[in-house]
């Protein structure tokens, strides 16, 4: 087999067990939302929520998901490796740069954080979006270190695998970068469908940007960084968003 059908069958099978089939499910959810009797203004999707009723196995459930989940990555990194080549080093997801990295990803935050919120409310309010229930509200003690473990699991799945690992092998097959650019944010805002229709406004924004800065730097270590800690504002936060604006950020009722 030619080497580049290779590298596309490749990327089919990581995209097809990761972020790829999350943006098929999406797909398949925003059908069902819309074509649901209620609006989706009055509807909901919740994450890192209660897996049971028994804490102790809730906590084991909830740390399995984030230790398996994290497989792919490795899948990806370990596809990108090549004899003499660290694949971190490949993709910039390394310590040599911790000061301007660090700084990057608060730069990240700022540019993408503010935003990203103004358009969950305007879409809330428009009714594009369906209300999105972050974490739970009754927390164990186990609850924060588990959400910041699970926001680091999803930072370094979409930045690693959508950004790192698909540039690298679309660079290899001779696509544009902003044909690039352009196809990661996509995906990135079509697997956040299953949010609404502003989500997957603001994630395609976010992709573009977070594209941008990848072809720049050349690291995906400040993406990562950024995108732990929106989320962990968002997983973290979220119970005192709840109590703050009820009318935006409460589950329906």
């Amino acid at each position: 087999m030619r080497s580049d059908s290779r590298l596309r069958l490749e990327v089919g099978i990581v995209l097809g067990l990761s972020l790829g089939a999350s943006a098929v499910y999406s797909i398949v959810s925003i059908v069902a939302r819309v074509t649901d009797t209620r609006p989706l203004a009055e509807q909901s999707a919740a994450l890192n929520q209660s897996r049971s009723s028994r804490e102790w196995l809730d906590l084991t459930y909830q740390f399995l998901d984030v230790f398996f989940g994290l497989f792919v990555v490795a899948l990806a990194l370990y596809l990108l490796w090549q004899p003499g080549r660290s694949p971190f080093r490949r993709i910039g997801l390394d310590f040599t740069r911790p000061g301007r990295d660090v700084a990057s990803g608060l730069a990240l935050v700022a540019v993408i954080g503010i935003p990203g919120i103004a358009l969950y409310a305007i879409g809330r309010l428009a009714g594009w979006t369906v209300a999105v229930v972050a974490s739970p509200l009754d927390a164990h003690w186990w609850t924060v270190p588990i959400l910041v473990l699970a926001a680091l699991k999803a930072s370094l799945t979409e930045e690693v695998i959508v950004v790192g690992y698909l540039f690298t092998r679309l660079r290899e097959l001779g696509v544009g970068p902003w044909t690039t650019i352009v196809s990661s944010a996509l995906l990135r805002g079509t697997y956040h469908l299953y949010q609404g229709f502003g989500p997957f406004a603001g994630n395609v924004a976010m992709g573009i940007v977070f594209g941008w800065c990848y072809q720049r730097w050349g690291r995906t270590m400040p993406l990562v960084i950024a995108h732990w800690m929106l989320d962990m504002i968002s997983f973290i936060g979220y119970p005192l968003a709840v109590g703050w604006w009820p009318e935006l950020f409460a589950p329906p009722e």
